[in-house]
């Protein structure tokens, strides 16, 4: 008697990118030569926009996320909170930043905050469709690893913190993940966890997740 594998999920039909740029030329150069490579592709220039096209389904698979946008051009803020929210409401979300600012301070902060790659501007369209490319593989290959009962977490700990904080840090970000992917759905989470309901509503209610509006 032979055992069924898990069925992987197939390599989806054209990538979704979320492409957030403030620099209407450059975001529009951007995206015709997406969609020429085959990416399905939707722009938006600040955070607000990007906040709600986030807030869809389905939510985009890649991002391609430009720091220095309205109204504080001149800073990360608005960039990294983007990047902060892409991954609270879609953690399988890769995220490759674009920066022209302080190259060391913004690729340190946007990769502590899980971000995939990045790029310094101006990038060349080769660089941008590899880190692309690199991100596509990276998602596929989790799903793989979803569909297997397995899940990559990404975590970032502060040794002065010590292992239990780091411990609670995972845990939430796997309750997280499982919680998006299975739609919000109590019954699900506790299946795919093997958790009972009322454990997985502590854990809900412990890290003040709620489905979106």
């Amino acid at each position: 008697m032979t055992t069924a594998k898990p069925r992987e999920p197939a390599m989806p039909g054209p990538y979704s990118v979320l492409l957030v740029e403030d620099d209407l030329a450059l975001s529009g150069y951007l995206a015709s030569s997406l969609i020429d490579a085959g990416y399905a592709v939707q722009s938006v220039s600040h955070r607000a926009e990007a906040g709600l096209r986030l807030a869809l389904a389905p939510s985009p698979q890649l991002m391609l996320l430009d720091l220095g946008l309205p109204p504080h051009a001149s800073g990360m803020g608005e960039g990294l909170a983007v990047l902060d929210d892409a991954l609270q409401k879609s953690p399988a979300i890769k995220v490759i930043v674009l920066t022209g600012q302080d190259e060391d301070a913004a690729a340190l902060e946007a990769i502590r905050r899980g971000a995939f790659d990045f790029l310094v501007k101006p990038a060349s369209l080769a660089s941008i469709h590899s880190a692309l490319s690199r991100a596509k593989l990276f998602h596929h290959a989790e799903g793989r690893m979803t569909a297997a009962g397995e899940a990559r977490l990404q975590l970032t700990a502060r040794l002065r913190e010590g292992p239990k904080e780091a411990a609670s840090s995972a845990e939430e970000q796997l309750l997280r993940r499982t919680w998006v992917a299975a739609g919000y759905n109590v019954a699900e989470v506790a299946r795919q966890l093997g958790m009972a309901r009322e454990h997985v509503y502590y854990y809900l209610n412990k890290y003040g997740f709620r489905r979106p509006d």
